[in-house]
């Protein structure tokens, strides 16, 4: 059921929320989608107006406190902090803006501009006016990332000959193609300029950085590649490495406590540059990863870290992607034909053995994987809880790249519930108790961030499908298979 929330930035400032599923089930989700609904950047909280204080605003700590799902209204207030940071709050912008220029530029371009419109003349830029324009777009560009892909480039010029007509080149087929070989030229120049300073997102490319990287090629460039805005950030100011480890420290005693998941979260974020330099710098073993950094091992902290990497908000996103597509995907799947067809008619009889919301997510999932020619075995992998469990599945799950586990009580049937859903990544156990399969698999979506994993060979295109059509994560260039699924879910 949807849910109306009046969101309340100020004085004379509200704006009306509409959201489709409804409020959603943690604090977190629910301020992802107002970052996401409002571009909100910075640190902010929550509160609502309470009705056993007079209809007062008090904080907001669960989203059950808000009864009225049609009447509420909820106060966004910027929270001071003496910490400042230096992560990215926005993805790349669907429609690029320009920057204003320096002033001798402006003055220039006014000029043009006059030029044009009296007689249509196209500016021939000079050396100085053309390197002046491409350090503005090159600064504006990194607030949003420092590798720019080719699309990216292809945006950004011609939102430039858009703003500015009288820049667009006589001898180009689109007007701009000049001006994305410049930018990408400068690009190149602004990150050897940053790499210097010591910006840790260029610096892990460095020469020497690289040299203690044995396993890795020369040539082989750590950066986002998966649509993520904060990849490698900077330590927030007055931060160093040792006070930030002294927070990882304090965390993990913090993790033995009792309700104290405000001031977990609190340290999380605080230490959330540390955490992703070690990363992608050391690319440290699961099991080492986890016994250093317990508190990221738990569905609130992976929803929290993986908005913190991408700005979008992982349960609420996915669950509800998954919900919109569902009957679509089910009708395209119905058309496959061959042995594929078969398995996926096994697969969806699950369904009318029992409705249930969370039976469809899971074959909707798994029949998804034998709609792109891969095996849901490797991304769900099911045992049933008999007495022989503990030598044969530990055993397999050992083994396990990658994946979710159900374990399922001996005899049950397709309407029981699981006894447990958890993840495993490289044999370890890293979370269980995850109520249902759909759950599992969007913890492991966002684990496959947080710990800056690959996608598993076999699961490719499953997990691309995820990424840029539900999650709609660099949702503009797609490989042929996927590209042609999406082009089938609309027609």
């Amino acid at each position: 059921m949807s849910a109306t929330l009046r969101v309340i930035f100020g004085l004379d400032d509200a704006s009306k929320l509409i959201l489709p599923n409804g409020i959603p089930n943690s604090l977190e989700d629910l301020k992802g989608e107002i970052v996401r609904h409002f571009g909100l950047s910075g640190n902010f909280r929550l509160q609502y107006r309470d009705i056993d204080f007079d209809n007062e605003f008090v904080n907001l700590t669960e989203t059950s406190e808000i009864k009225d799902e049609h009447n509420t209204d909820i106060l966004s207030s910027a929270e001071s902090t003496s910490k400042g940071t230096s992560l990215r709050s926005q993805p790349w912008p669907t429609n690029f803006e320009i920057p204003s220029f320096s002033y001798e530029v402006q003055i220039q371009l006014e000029k043009a501009k006059q030029a044009f419109c009296s007689s249509g003349t196209l500016l021939t830029t000079s050396s100085k006016l053309r390197s002046d324009i491409l350090d503005g777009l090159a600064s504006e560009i990194i607030k949003y990332k420092v590798y720019p892909s080719s699309t990216e480039l292809d945006n950004v010029a011609q939102a430039l000959i858009t703003k500015y007509p009288f820049l667009k080149e006589k001898g180009s087929g689109t007007g701009f193609y000049g001006w994305k070989i410049s930018l990408k030229y400068k690009m190149a120049n602004y990150r050897t300029r940053l790499r210097s300073i010591g910006c840790p997102e260029l610096s892990i490319n460095a020469i020497k950085e690289k040299q203690g990287a044995m396993s890795h090629g020369p040539n082989q460039v750590k950066k986002p590649r998966k649509a993520e805005v904060n990849y490698c950030p900077d330590y927030p100011a007055g931060e160093t490495k040792e006070s930030l480890e002294e927070e990882r420290k304090a965390l993990i005693m913090e993790v033995k406590k009792k309700n104290n998941q405000q001031l977990i979260k609190s340290k999380m974020e605080r230490t959330f540059a540390y955490r992703r330099q070690e990363v992608v710098k050391d690319m440290p073993f699961i099991a080492e990863f986890k016994n250093r950094w317990p508190a990221l091992f738990s569905e609130s902290q992976v929803n929290a870290e993986f908005t913190l990497i991408t700005t979008v908000p992982l349960f609420s996103t996915f669950m509800s992607r998954l919900d919109h597509y569902s009957s679509q995907l089910l009708r395209v799947f119905k058309k496959k034909g061959g042995t594929a067809r078969r398995d996926i008619d096994v697969i969806i009889a699950e369904m009318d053995m029992n409705p249930s919301v969370e039976v469809r997510r899971t074959c909707i999932l798994k029949a998804l994987c034998v709609y792109l020619n891969e095996k849901p075995d490797s991304l769900i992998k099911e045992y049933w809880a008999t007495e022989d469990i503990g030598i044969d599945a530990m055993t397999e799950m050992e083994r396990l790249a990658l994946g979710v586990y159900i374990v399922r009580h001996d005899g049950a049937d397709a309407s029981d519930p699981p006894e447990d859903v958890g993840v495993v990544i490289e044999g370890c156990t890293v979370l269980r108790d995850l109520r249902e399969v759909a759950n599992g698999c969007a913890v492991l979506f966002g684990l496959i961030y947080c710990l800056n994993l690959s996608y598993p060979k076999e699961l490719r295109y499953t997990f691309e499908f995820l990424q840029k059509v539900f999650m709609e994560l660099d949702g503009n260039k797609l490989s042929t298979k996927v590209q042609v699924l999406k082009n089938k879910l609309h027609e």
